[in-house]
């Protein structure tokens, strides 16, 4: 992504007997969502030759078409575009915070930035995985595997909040089509809010301990 005009271009990229070949661009790919690219980036690639169209999908896959495998194995599970240009965004404003972290060790469940003095733990949401409500189209193929699966991960993500709310963290999720820049001021207010609303605690926690110490302290801190 060219993050000043936010274009996408395509490109393939293959390796040789461990040598990466020069990428061949592919085009410019404009659709609402990661997988949505990735699927015409190989459909271009498909029908410009530069990928046979008889390498047929396994017949372990669930894919419907091996352009749809690709692209469901070139998703990660972190550090994609969205949570890179959040990340970039924060850092720019001066924040500090960890990386694909679990709030709750017990819990597996990893957020993708975390503040952890304040409690706050932020998800990046893929528009197609997490069902966005705006840009996420069912597919044509495996209607109800897919509807299965958006279902559960939804189910989760309602229950990783709850689970955080009770612990006493603040969760914020942010969508992958969400303009990166509003996101990252959003975070940092809700951040700077936690942020008042417990230092007063600890002063006043500081302060009890001072006097209870009694005459061995000489100032509070």
């Amino acid at each position: 992504m060219l993050t000043k005009t936010r274009r996408i271009r395509a490109y393939l990229r293959w390796s040789d007997r461990g040598t990466t070949r020069k990428p061949v661009y592919l085009g410019e790919v404009d659709h609402d969502t990661r997988r949505e690219n990735l699927a015409e980036a190989w459909r271009r690639a498909i029908e410009r030759g530069h990928v046979l169209p008889e390498e047929e999908t396994p017949a372990s896959s669930w894919a419907a078409s091996r352009s749809v495998r690709a692209s469901m194995r070139g998703n990660r599970s972190r550090d994609t575009t969205p949570e890179k240009l959040l990340r970039k965004h924060l850092r720019e404003r001066g924040v500090r915070y960890r990386v694909s972290h679990r709030p709750m060790p017990s819990v597996r469940r990893t957020a993708d930035v975390v503040f952890p003095g304040v409690r706050v733990a932020v998800f990046v949401d893929g528009c197609f995985w997490h069902g966005c409500p705006d840009h996420c189209r069912w597919p044509g193929t495996n209607e109800e595997f897919w509807r299965d699966k958006i279902e559960g991960n939804r189910a989760r993500d309602s229950e990783t909040n709850r689970l955080l709310e009770q612990s006493g963290w603040l969760p914020v999720r942010v969508w992958e089509h969400e303009d990166p820049s509003e996101a990252a001021d959003r975070i940092i207010a809700l951040v700077r809010a936690r942020r008042r609303v417990t230092a007063p605690k600890t002063r006043a926690s500081q302060v009890a301990l001072s006097q209870k110490v009694g005459n061995g302290v000489l100032s509070a801190t």
